[in-house]
């Protein structure tokens, strides 16, 4: 039976270091001492309910469980290089929350952390509210579902990752991403997906200007296409779309249905893209 510890105040440096098979219930990592990385190396952790005000704490951690609690802005860089991970009903508000940690699962949390996610393998996200730059970079095995996110530059370089039903409020996302599968969501801001390979966009609603250039391998599925001027530019792309397109500008190869189309321009010799209305 695990052992437990409640209602107790950490500010010690490495207070439960190493430790295991303990559950960690209504306590604060917060005081004069300042001290780091409260849970280091520690296995099999279930963390209830707690106040996280300083650095570190769950570094090199195995088989952890986080449930509700709040990390704040001070709690820095507060899960790295952890695998097994199960966060639920958690405030995140720290930069660097989670990085090159693998198999992870968030639900029901709140995120609100610059550079968060980044070099993950493995990450489920479930019904959470996240804001960050650069989020998720580098990452793969992404799967996520009913995520709201407002942020700038995220999945940048994300591969082998599926996004359902989610509301994405960024620019610059999914620059370089490969195999990936974007479906039943909004995806609202500028510079979409360029440099992208393999993504296939289904039954989206996309918007923002000059989007899904310089792409290889890119899908759109019944889509819907708003404010989106000098779209594909050099792209290879199957696109099946729904609405008008203000502009589309020397797609490179592959086929482009329009329920309508502003302007066509052709101003490169080698556009080939079939462009039909």
């Amino acid at each position: 039976m695990d052992n437990i510890i409640e209602g107790k105040s950490f500010d010690e440096e490495r207070a439960l270091y190493g430790q295991h098979d303990l559950t960690v219930r209504n306590c604060r990592f917060d005081g004069p001492a300042d001290g780091e990385s409260a849970f280091k190396e520690a296995r099999c952790i279930k963390a209830e309910k707690n106040f996280y005000n300083l650095r570190y704490p769950f570094w090199h951690c195995t088989n952890l469980e986080v449930v509700g609690g709040e990390m704040t802005d001070k709690c820095r860089a507060a899960l790295w290089y952890s695998e097994n991970v199960n966060i639920q009903g958690l405030s995140m508000r720290g930069i660097k929350a989670v990085r090159e940690c693998s198999n992870v699962r968030i639900e029901d949390s709140y995120v609100d952390s610059p550079e968060f996610g980044w070099f993950t393998r493995g990450m489920s996200m479930a019904n959470c509210k996240a804001k960050s730059e650069y989020f998720m970079l580098k990452s793969s095995g992404l799967n996520f579902s009913g995520v709201e996110f407002s942020g700038k530059y995220s999945f940048q370089y994300v591969t082998d990752s599926v996004f359902e039903n989610c509301n994405f409020d960024t620019k610059d996302a999914f620059w370089h991403a490969k195999n990936v599968l974007v479906k039943n969501c909004t995806v609202k801001g500028e510079y979409l997906a360029w440099y992208c390979e393999n993504v296939t966009f289904e039954n989206c609603t996309i918007s923002g200007t000059q989007p899904l250039c310089y792409c290889k391998g890119l899908k759109l599925v019944n889509c819907k296409m708003y404010d989106a001027d000098l779209a594909f530019e050099k792209s290879e792309v199957q696109a099946d779309i729904t609405t008008r397109v203000e502009s589309i500008k020397n797609p490179l190869s592959g086929c482009i249905k329009v329920a309508g189309l502003g302007t066509l321009i052709r101003d490169d010799p080698n556009s080939a893209a079939e462009v039909c209305v």
